[in-house]
């Protein structure tokens, strides 16, 4: 069974950083890629950032591009999402996805899901 486990979220001061990690276990996916989600109260879960481990570019929102890094440690089959610069409008519960071929913007196109981590940004 596929398990992806976030963890890192918190309460952090605007202008801070957070380092969130996605955990996967019950397979390894280094060949598929993976993806950062977040959804705020009241609004559409929405694209943060997506990488193919196969190659390629990571895929960032227009929202924290320059500001958050998503990266990979395949000893560990763990993705991790460093938020840098973090603004009161990133608070948000924060999801990590698995398994398309390629990175992508669609949710629907992620069949595995974490539980989701809050981070919450104060002014």
């Amino acid at each position: 069974q596929v398990q992806l486990v976030e963890s890192g979220g918190g309460l952090v001061q605007a202008g801070g950083s957070l380092r969130l990690s996605c955990a996967a276990s019950g397979r390894t996916f280094s060949d598929y890629a993976m993806g950062w989600f977040r959804q705020a109260p009241g609004k559409q879960r929405e694209f943060v950032a997506a990488a193919s481990w196969s190659g390629g570019s990571p895929l960032y929102a227009d929202s924290v591009k320059g500001r958050f890094t998503v990266s990979r440690d395949k000893s560990k089959n763990t993705v991790y999402l460093q938020m840098n610069s973090l603004k009161p409008e990133d608070t948000a519960v924060y999801y990590c996805a698995a398994d398309p071929p390629l990175a992508t913007v669609n949710p629907e196109d992620y069949d595995y899901w974490g539980q989701g981590t809050q981070v919450t940004v104060s002014a």
